[in-house]
């Protein structure tokens, strides 16, 4: 995936019209490095609509601000379980996206919110998956799997991490296991825990920083997201590998916030993401995969010939994607601390 977790501190104005009182703006809340900046400025130049973007590292983190009484805010990229919870909790705007006139570039098989199957919130943005990166030499070869992940700290003495994310830490535990990652069974996310704990002491930190880590040579892998190859794409040591045991995909949407000021501007940024040459400008520079059909002609050939990227539909088939959980979530974040707390 993109770099999406290096959350970006502060509002950042990319406009190309000169700043004043009575400029249009559009302030969009996303994930860190998560939009090609050109992209924003290109979208001024055409509209002179100003854009201001400020970041996050979490779903929960851009709920908890939403929820807290954070305004100004108009477009927000949450992940397709999150897009499910905000509509129950009202905090979504009604854009009829999916009138749009290049609504049909969308690949239908990104429709995945159950709350709004057909689009009339919000539209796909991007996706990818999560898997494992890891330097070839100081993992002791290649590896396939998790269980080999968890071994390189005792076969090499290097480090490794995980992601500071707990849907998908304990995915992790559940798929080792043979489970959904989206199990409320309690004994299900027990026996995910325990596993996990079990693997703790092998674990340098649970965190987002993944690429200085990874070239400061601090660490032999990590847990994190595809994207990170576009970032480190000279070191030929570097790989990324979808487990054996399973990985999870990650899609994030475009959506309008109901106390949007600016649902106009909001609406004609979607659409102008709609563009095939626009939509390709993020892809190319994130290295994940496409929602819009006609853009996959226009992406780089290093990404198009990638299948990790790519990826082949017996692959897609295969990895799981987070659902909301409802009342389940609790025992999560009791999982969760638990793993976290532990010795």
């Amino acid at each position: 995936m993109s770099l999406r977790k290096l959350a970006v501190s502060g509002l950042v104005a990319l406009g190309l019209v000169s700043t004043s009182a009575s400029a249009e703006e559009l302030r969009l809340y996303n994930w860190g490095d998560y939009i090609n900046p050109e992209i924003l400025g290109k979208f001024t130049e055409e509209t002179g609509i100003e854009v201001g973007l400020d970041t996050y590292s979490s779903n929960e983190e851009m709920l908890a601000k939403i929820q807290a009484g954070a305004t100004g805010y108009d477009i927000i990229f949450p992940s397709i379980h999150m897009v499910d919870i905000m509509l129950k909790l009202e905090l979504l705007a009604k854009t009829d996206i999916n009138k749009a006139a290049d609504w049909g570039n969308i690949d239908p098989v990104f429709m995945r919110s159950v709350q709004d199957a057909s689009g009339e919130y919000c539209m796909p943005y991007a996706w990818g998956t999560v898997g494992i990166f890891y330097n070839r030499e100081k993992s002791g070869g290649d590896i396939t799997s998790w269980e080999e992940f968890f071994a390189i700290p005792s076969k090499t003495g290097n480090k490794i991490t995980l992601l500071d994310d707990m849907r998908e830490v304990l995915a992790i535990g559940l798929m080792a296991n043979g489970k959904s990652v989206n199990s409320a069974d309690r004994a299900d996310i027990e026996e995910a825990t325990d596993w996990l704990v079990a693997r703790k002491r092998d674990i340098s930190a649970f965190t987002y920083a993944v690429p200085g880590l990874y070239l400061s040579g601090d660490i032999a892998a990590a847990h994190y997201y595809v994207g990170l190859a576009g970032a480190i794409t000279e070191d030929e040591n570097l790989q990324y590998v979808i487990p054996s045991e399973g990985a999870t995909m990650y899609e994030e949407a475009m959506c309008v916030l109901e106390s949007a000021p600016n649902k106009a501007a909001a609406v004609k940024f979607m659409e102008f993401m709609l563009r095939p040459e626009i939509s390709v400008m993020n892809t190319n520079q994130q290295f994940n995969g496409s929602v819009n059909i006609p853009a996959r002609e226009l992406v780089v050939d290093v990404i198009k010939d990638d299948p990790n990227i790519n990826v082949p539909a017996d692959m897609l088939a295969s990895l799981q994607i987070f659902e909301d959980i409802g009342t389940a979530l609790k025992a999560y974040d009791r999982a969760w601390n638990t793993i976290r707390t532990a010795e």
